[in-house]
C-alpha cells in the first residue's frame, strides 16, 4: 500500500497539469498590454510629431516672409504672407498687431476672431512664443506663434493644433479609449473621449497609457485605453490559446497519473521507512588539519532497505522536506545517534557532532524542545551538538526562527551555515541568525587544482569567516592539495573522501577509537596532515 504521502503528490501532480490553462490568461495579459502599449505609443506619438511639423512650418514661413518684407502691412508683406499661406499645409493666418492686442493688417484683409486659451509660452531655443487661441469658427483650438517686430508689434501666424476636426480624432480612437493634449504645466487644451475614469482610476494597470512630447513645444499628448477594453480584442487569440492550453494540460495529466501509478520512486515508501528505522545514520568524520586528531563527525542519512539496497539522501531528501517528513526522520536519527555515540562522546569530550537541520524546523520551535528530550540525559553533552542551517529552501528569517536558534543556543549547542555561498544559504544570514561555524561548499574546494596559488573566491569565503569570528570547516576535500592549500590559508577542519567517506557507526567508531589511542601519523589522514606540517 502506498504511503498516504504518494495521493498528496498524485493530486499535486493533477493540479499542476493545470498550469497551462491557468497560464494562458497571464501570458495573454503581458502580451496584450506588451502589444498595445506599443500601438497607443505609436498614435501619441505621430499626434505630437504633426504639432511639432505645423509649428516648425509656421516658424519657418514667419521669418521667411519677415526675411523678405521690408516693412509690415505693405503689398509686398501682404503678397509674401499670401504665398506662404498657399504653400503650406498647416498655416491658415498671419496677423500684425501691437502688444494691446489692436490688429493692423492679415492675410486676407478682414478683422481675425480668436481668444486666447492660455497665455504666451517660449518655444526653447527659439525667439517665438506660443500661444492657444480659438480661432474663427474651428472646432479645433489653433497654434498662435509670434514673432516681436521692432518694440511694439507682432507678427503671428496660426496653425491647426493638429490637421483633424475633434469628430475625426474620436473617431479614430478605440473603444472606450481617451486622448488628451495638454501644456506641459498640466493645463488642459483638448480633451477627446471621456477622461474622468482614467483620472479616477484605482491603480495604472486598469489602463494602458502612453504619452509624448512635442519636441521643444512645451505641450504633450497623452492617451489611455482601459486594459479590459482593450483585451477584448483579442478574444480569438484566447480561444484558441485555451485550446492548446486544454490539450497540453490533458497530456500532461495523463502522463503524470501514469507516472505516479508505475512509479518505483523510493520516496512514496518513505514515511513506511521512517517507522521501520530503515533511515540510518552514517558518520563523515572531520578531521583537524594540524594533528590529524578527530574532531567529529557530520551525520549523514542513508535509506537502507531490507533488501540491501542502499539509496542516497539526493533521492528523497527534497521529497521528505516537501512532505513534513523531515521533521520525524530528524527525530529518528537523533535517537540513534544518543545510542551510537553515547560512549564515544564520554571517552572525546570534546568531539563535536553535527545534525542537519532543515527549513520547516526554523518554523516550529519544538524542535528545541526534542533536543532536549532526546540528549537532555544522555551521555552527550548539549555543547557537543552542532546543528547545521541546510536550506534546500529559503530560510524566514521570523520570529519563530529567531526563537528556534535562541533555544539552541540557550541549551550549549552551536549553530553552522551548511554549504555557505551557494544556493539559498545567502551570506547576510551570518550576521543575523547568530551562525558559530561556516561550512564551505565543495565546489569553492574543487577550484583547488594542482599548482594552484590562489582562489579569490575560497580565499574571501575563508577572510569572511575569520572576520566574523566563525570557526570553519572544508567539505569535499578530495586531494592532498586541496589540504595544503586549506591548511597553508589557516582553515584547520576539514572532512572528504581523502580522509574518509560517510562511515556506518562501526567503522565510524574503530576509526574514532584508532584516532583516540595513538597520536603517531601513522595512518593516511595523519600521514597527509604530517607531510602538510
Amino acid at each position: 500500500m502506498k504511503s498516504k504521502y504518494s495521493h498528496i503528490l498524485t493530486l499535486m501532480g493533477a493540479l499542476l497539469a493545470f498550469v497551462p490553462i491557468i497560464a494562458v490568461d497571464y501570458l495573454l495579459d503581458g502580451y496584450v498590454r506588451a502589444r498595445e502599449k506599443i500601438t497607443t505609443q505609436q498614435y501619441v506619438t505621430a499626434v505630437t510629431s504633426q504639432i511639432e511639423i505645423g509649428v516648425n512650418d509656421a516658424i519657418s514661413s514667419l521669418r521667411r516672409i519677415l526675411a523678405e518684407s521690408p516693412s509690415l502691412c505693405t503689398p509686398t508683406f501682404i503678397a509674401n504672407v499670401q504665398r506662404e499661406i498657399e504653400s503650406s499645409l498647416n498655416m491658415k493666418q498671419v496677423l500684425v498687431e501691437n502688444a494691446d492686442g489692436v490688429q493692423y493688417c492679415d492675410a486676407v484683409g478682414r478683422t481675425v476672431a480668436y481668444s486666447p486659451l492660455s497665455e504666451s509660452l517660449p518655444i526653447p531655443g527659439h525667439t517665438e512664443t506660443i500661444t492657444i487661441v480659438q480661432l474663427g469658427g474651428m472646432d479645433m483650438p489653433a497654434l498662435k506663434i509670434t514673432q516681436a517686430f521692432g518694440d511694439s508689434r507682432r507678427v503671428s501666424a496660426f496653425v491647426p493644433l493638429v490637421g483633424q476636426t475633434q469628430a475625426g480624432l474620436a473617431q479614430g480612437l478605440s473603444n472606450a479609449a481617451m486622448m488628451r493634449i495638454l501644456l506641459t504645466n498640466g493645463t488642459p487644451i483638448l480633451n477627446v473621449g471621456g477622461t474622468t475614469d482614467f483620472d479616477r482610476r484605482n491603480s495604472n494597470s486598469d489602463f494602458i497609457f502612453a504619452q509624448s512630447f512635442a519636441g521643444e513645444m512645451p505641450l504633450k499628448v497623452e492617451y489611455a485605453i482601459p486594459f479590459a477594453m482593450a483585451r477584448t480584442g483579442y478574444a480569438d487569440l484566447d480561444v484558441g490559446l485555451t485550446l492548446i492550453a486544454c490539450i497540453l494540460s490533458a497530456g500532461f495529466l495523463i502522463m503524470a497519473l501514469n507516472y505516479v501509478r508505475r512509479s518505483r520512486v523510493p520516496a512514496f515508501d518513505l514515511e513506511r521507512a521512517i517507522a521501520r528505522g530503515e533511515i540510518k545514520p552514517y558518520y563523515q568524520p572531520v578531521i583537524n588539519l594540524r594533528t590529524g586528531e578527530l574532531m567529529g563527525c557530520e551525520v549523514l542519512c542513508r535509506w537502507e532497505k531490507k533488501n540491501g539496497q542502499v539509496i542516497p539522501p539526493g533521492a528523497f531528501i527534497d521529497y521528505a522536506e516537501v512532505t513534513g517528513l523531515a521533521m520525524p526522520m530528524t527525530l529518528s536519527l537523533m535517537q540513534q545517534v544518543k545510542f551510537d555515540l553515547s560512549d564515544l562522546s564520554q571517552m572525546m569530550p570534546d568531539l563535536k557532532i553535527s545534525i542537519n537541520l532543515f527549513e520547516g524546523h526554523f518554523r516550529d520551535d519544538s524542535i528545541v524542545e526534542d533536543v532536549q528530550a532526546i540528549f537532555g540525559n544522555s551521555p552527550i553533552s548539549f555543547r557537543q551538538l552542532v546543528f547545521e542551517i541546510t536550506e534546500r529552501h529559503p530560510l524566514a528569517n521570523s520570529a519563530i526562527a529567531s526563537s528556534v536558534i535562541a533555544g539552541l543556543h540557550a541549551l550549549g549547542s552551536r549553530l553552522a551555515m551548511d554549504d555557505a555561498g551557494t544556493g539559498h544559504s545567502n551570506l547576510a544570514y551570518l550576521g543575523t541568525l547568530g551562525v558559530d561555524v561556516i561550512k564551505i561548499d565543495r565546489i569553492f574546494v574543487d577550484m583547488v587544482k594542482p599548482g594552484t596559488t590562489q582562489v579569490p573566491v575560497l580565499d574571501g569565503l575563508i577572510a569572511m569567516a575569520k572576520d566574523l569570528d566563525c570557526e570553519i570547516v572544508a567539505e569535499g576535500v578530495e586531494t592532498e592539495e586541496q589540504a595544503l592549500y586549506l591548511r597553508a590559508r589557516g582553515v584547520i577542519q576539514a572532512q572528504g573522501f581523502i580522509f574518509a567517506p560517510a562511515l556506518k557507526i562501526g567503522a565510524f567508531r574503530e576509526l574514532a577509537t584508532a584516532l583516540h589511542v595513538t597520536k603517531e601519523p601513522r595512518s593516511r589522514i595523519e600521514n597527509i596532515v604530517a607531510s602538510a606540517a
